[in-house]
């Protein structure tokens, strides 16, 4: 067994391509949601303006002429500049139930970080926390929601084994549609709504442009203080935005306004894994036809940010937000509820604003890190 060191775009086919060997035949494969193939291609494009600012490399563990495991080593020089730290990231970790190939993998990736200057192996990243982020350690029994990551339970055994230790978990919550919030969460809202002059809107398709600057205002503003944070640049949203743009619906996309002034913003979208797991990484044009098909009945959703400025905070807006976007998982056909990820651990306020809202913890992600001296 060996693992080599590719820079992209060299073996990018066969290192996107590993993980679809992974779960070939394993338990897990009904529960993991093969990513479409053209999509990561385009994440590792150089037209993605995260890699301006970044660099990676990948490495591919190979026995017997066949591949058995993947990992990249990331180092994004935002990040490092507002944290003002040296580290470099681990992400895309793939690889079969064996702690030799696991540890031989992470420590070549360890080594690159380390002769790049880096003083902090951190991950999985994939490739960053503004993207696909951590790896699950408990919530196995089902599938991941629309941009979460799944994996076998062995994968943290490995991690641990080559010598990697908790940095940080986080929570993806479950809420079903159907359950009423509490009696008292409904009168706050309906108090606070009252008291703070509130407007709500949905977000603008025909002003695209334009709401996504509010979001990015909000979205700056409301977590620049939260572990891992790190702020994504004009170009980098407007990217993200364009590859979203398809998928939204904006009727479960809300700004909520005070004097008509957007201060808070929800960003959630159904919950496509539910199509994905069909088409098997694949848009040919049967896969066409298969996802007009099946969007149609997707009655989940993921919230994946929601957040207020730092300037309108301790008001109850949150929870205003919280009741707003289950009220629209009813109205408009979701009648699965949704997942509400991912949130810190030791995020008390918000966690406990989406407890009172009847959200229960169903999978927990765990980020790893360790020290390169």
């Amino acid at each position: 067994m060996k693992v080599v060191s590719y820079n992209l775009p060299e073996k990018l086919d066969e290192f996107i391509k590993l993980p679809f060997n992974i779960y070939k035949n394993t338990e897990y494969k009904k529960y993991w949601v093969p990513p479409l193939i053209s999509e990561v291609k385009k994440l590792f494009s150089k037209k993605n303006p995260f890699w301006k600012h970044s660099k990676i490399k990948i490495f591919l563990a190979e026995d017997n002429g066949k591949y058995i495991g993947r990992i990249a080593a990331i180092i994004d020089n935002v990040s490092n500049d507002f944290h003002s730290e040296k580290c470099g990231f681990f992400g895309y970790f793939e690889c079969i139930n064996n702690a030799d190939v696991a540890k031989q993998l992470i420590t070549e990736a360890k080594k690159y970080l380390k002769s790049e200057g880096m003083d902090i192996i951190r991950g999985p990243m994939n490739p960053s926390t503004n993207d696909e982020c951590a790896l699950l350690i408990e919530g196995f029994d089902s599938s991941p929601a629309i941009m979460m990551l799944y994996n076998p339970p062995y994968y943290a055994e490995l991690i641990e084994k080559a010598g990697l230790k908790k940095a940080k978990d986080l929570y993806a919550w479950l809420r079903v549609a159907k359950d009423d919030p509490p009696p008292r969460i409904v009168k706050i809202v309906e108090h606070i709504k009252k008291k703070e002059n509130i407007k709500f809107r949905h977000f603008d398709i025909k002003n695209f442009k334009r709401d996504v600057q509010y979001f990015k205002d909000i979205y700056n503003s409301a977590w620049e203080k939260n572990w891992g944070f790190v702020p994504m640049s004009d170009e980098e949203i407007d990217y993200m935005a364009d590859g979203l743009k398809p998928l939204i619906d904006t009727r479960i996309c809300h700004f909520l306004e005070v004097g008509g002034v957007p201060v808070g913003a929800t960003l959630a979208l159904p919950d496509y894994n539910f199509v994905l797991k069909k088409l098997n990484g694949r848009m040919g044009p049967l896969e066409i036809l298969k996802f007009l098909y099946w969007k149609r009945k997707i009655k989940f959703i993921r919230l994946m940010a929601l957040g207020v400025k730092k300037e309108y905070r301790g008001k109850g807006l949150e929870a205003v937000l919280y009741y707003e976007i289950l009220m629209a998982c009813r109205k408009y056909g979701y009648s699965g509820g949704g997942e509400l990820s991912w949130t810190l651990e030791d995020n008390d306020l918000i966690n406990k604003g989406i407890s009172a809202m009847g959200g229960v913890v169903y999978k927990k992600y765990r980020i790893y890190e360790a020290s390169l001296n």
